[in-house]
């Protein structure tokens, strides 16, 4: 996709080469090919997420800068892999086609470690946690989350206690299940 916008501004189609939230940026690299295309933490914030997944496939509105090609607007962001079963064994049981049909439940994350590949968030109105996994995260097109950020988890109770399926950002969420908010 290659849509001309106001002026230099452009919409392009592309796979996410790496981001890394902690320097605060990354590159894309275009479906037609061309430079990388830098991605700025900013950038992805406007669009409500603070992460995005390596190999994600994304539609960006890109300029040409004194620095380079750089992504200006993220239009939107499809998660890497397929609906192929993550393999972990406390989701096993669970049938893919099936994920779409757990309700959505807004969270708060309590913390995520990437390096130890897990972490927990809470679910609005209560006590308790819900484990999030690296894989699930990769899954849902994310590649890292801060403690206290707003997400949208369709979460089962697994052996050891809830766990999610699926992570969406709050305003992806929204946008997702219409106006009225996540189901």
């Amino acid at each position: 996709m290659n849509d001309e916008l106001d002026g230099s501004a452009r919409k392009v189609a592309g796979r996410v080469k790496w981001f890394d939230p902690t320097k605060g940026f990354g590159f894309v690299i275009a479906e037609h090919g061309g430079p990388d295309i830098l991605l700025h933490a900013n950038v992805l914030r406007n669009f409500g997420q603070s992460s995005v997944a390596d190999s994600a496939r994304v539609e960006v509105v890109v300029q040409q800068t004194d620095r380079g090609m750089q992504a200006v607007q993220v239009v939107n962001i499809e998660p890497p892999g397929g609906d192929e079963p993550i393999s972990l064994p406390d989701l096993a049981c669970v049938d893919a086609g099936d994920v779409t049909n757990v309700p959505l439940e807004p969270a708060r994350v309590k913390w995520f470690d990437k390096v130890k590949g897990f972490g927990f968030a809470n679910i609005f109105g209560t006590a308790d946690d819900v484990f999030v996994h690296i894989e699930v995260l990769r899954r849902s097109g994310l590649a890292d989350l801060q403690p206290g950020e707003a997400v949208c988890i369709r979460a089962v109770d697994g052996p050891r206690g809830r766990m999610a399926l699926r992570v969406s950002s709050w305003e992806c969420a929204v946008t997702e299940s219409g106006p009225s908010g996540p189901a």
